[in-house]
């Protein structure tokens, strides 16, 4: 006996998962590229080049002196949050020359995480200009080399002139547990600006 086309019903299309995109920002060598590394999923897509004597007198290599690569359009990694949910992270290059890749890697951002050396503050500024620019919510992640910094947060929060509501962790870009602090950081921090009354 044939069984009714209504009880079987239509074969229920794939849904697929909706994307949001986060971008990584900070000075030359700050960790960005190591960030993303360190929480993605897949293997990160670098587009790292050699250092070369061409950068001499171009690249501010000051307080990084051994590092031998750079960033010179993005990096990229993906977390699958659930099966309808996947987070694409973009990596923006360091260099003041590269900084045009900003303004297109951008678009459709729903957030940023700025992430900032205490040996180099300095170089974290204009990656927080430019978000607060474009009105794109961020936090700011405080990368302690080798437990080099010696600043308290408050501290810190005042030399970057940091907005209060702008949450600000320390931690180690290189431990996956930091990266996935961070980015429930930033999350807290979207529900929280959604929450808030207009006006």
């Amino acid at each position: 006996m044939a069984t009714p086309h209504s009880a079987i019903g239509p074969a229920a299309a794939p849904v697929a998962p909706a994307a949001v995109k986060i971008l990584i920002a900070g000075g030359f060598g700050v960790g960005k590229t190591t960030l993303v590394g360190s929480v993605s999923e897949v293997t990160p897509l670098r587009t790292e080049e050699y250092l070369t004597r061409a950068s001499v007198g171009v690249d501010d290599l000051s307080g990084v002196d051994q590092k031998t690569t750079t960033t010179v359009a993005l990096d990229f990694g993906r977390i699958t949050v659930s099966p309808e949910l996947v987070v694409y992270l973009f990596g923006t290059p360091g260099q003041e020359r590269f900084w045009f890749m900003w303004n297109d890697l951008v678009n459709g951002a729903l957030g940023g995480i700025v992430i900032a050396d205490t040996r180099r503050l300095d170089t974290s500024f204009a990656s927080i200009d430019f978000f607060e620019s474009r009105g794109i919510p961020f936090v700011v992640a405080i990368n302690c080399f080798h437990n080099t910094n010696t600043r308290t947060p408050d501290e810190i929060r005042a030399a970057l002139d940091l907005d209060p509501q702008v949450p600000m962790l320390l931690g180690d870009v290189r431990e996956r547990t930091f990266g996935r602090d961070l980015l429930l950081a930033l999350v807290d921090h979207l529900m929280d600006l959604a929450a808030a009354p207009v006006g």
